[in-house]
């Protein structure tokens, strides 16, 4: 069976990501989609990426790739993103992060909150040996689920300044390998590519390959499906 589009029965959507270019890695394409129909979307970075530049100190990548993120961004269309600030490489799924999340989520008064694939692995069952998935994609995204019900709930986290917020009405999980849902990104591609390409830095150091290039190959391998279409793909759960 095919997928089925997404639904368009919202207005604001908040994509929550562990690090700055997980959102140019397939999803910001979607990004570009929704902001064009004028969709109103808002970032949400847990970390600065900090600790993945290798030879670059995290007090030079933090700011470096902050920058990159807000020019990544502006690409496709979102103007407004925020950094929690938790430290890269060891976030753990559990209150202290769900209470940001909340927090977060109260802020933004998203109708649609959005993350990435966070299983264990980015291989699909059954394929063996499979590629393990970040730790912090991992427990962000375990996070950002319970962190919804946890913004429309008055007694989870009382001290929280900011009024609940209970209108999520739905949270969108990226998924390549079975989607039951899908949003057509064939006129985003370009869009998609220029976003991740503000990665320079970042990416300079990832391969000797120009960045135009490294970013056009991530941007075929996420959104480009067998029977040729252009897609982003996610399943679906009720806010």
């Amino acid at each position: 069976m095919p997928p089925l589009p997404m639904p368009d029965d919202w207005q604001r959507a908040l994509v929550v990501a562990a690090h700055p270019d997980d959102i140019e890695y397939g999803l910001a394409a979607a990004v570009a989609v929704w902001t064009a129909a004028g969709k109103e979307v808002h970032y949400l970075l847990a970390t600065r990426g900090e600790a993945g530049m290798a030879g670059v100190p995290p007090a030079e990548a933090g700011p470096l790739r902050e920058e990159e993120e807000r020019r990544s961004a502006a690409v496709v269309g979102v103007t407004e993103v925020e950094f929690l600030d938790h430290r890269d490489g060891v976030l753990v799924a559990g209150p202290e992060l769900r209470r940001d999340l909340a927090a977060a989520i109260r802020r933004h008064r998203p109708d649609m909150v959005v993350t990435g694939w966070f299983g264990p692995t980015w291989t699909p069952p059954g394929v063996s040996p499979a590629y393990v998935n970040s730790a912090d994609h991992r427990a962000l995204g375990q996070s950002v689920v319970d962190a919804v019900a946890d913004a429309g709930n008055e007694w989870i986290f009382p001290d929280l300044p900011e009024p609940r917020w209970g209108g999520v009405q739905y949270i969108a999980v990226g998924e390549m390998t079975d989607p039951p849902h899908q949003v057509d990104v064939g006129a985003a591609v370009e869009l998609a590519v220029a976003s991740l390409s503000e990665h320079r830095r970042y990416l300079e150091l990832l391969s000797d390959a120009p960045v135009e290039e490294q970013a056009r190959q991530v941007v075929d391998m996420s959104t480009l499906t067998e029977d040729g279409v252009r897609r982003v793909g996610f399943r679906l759960y009720w806010g």
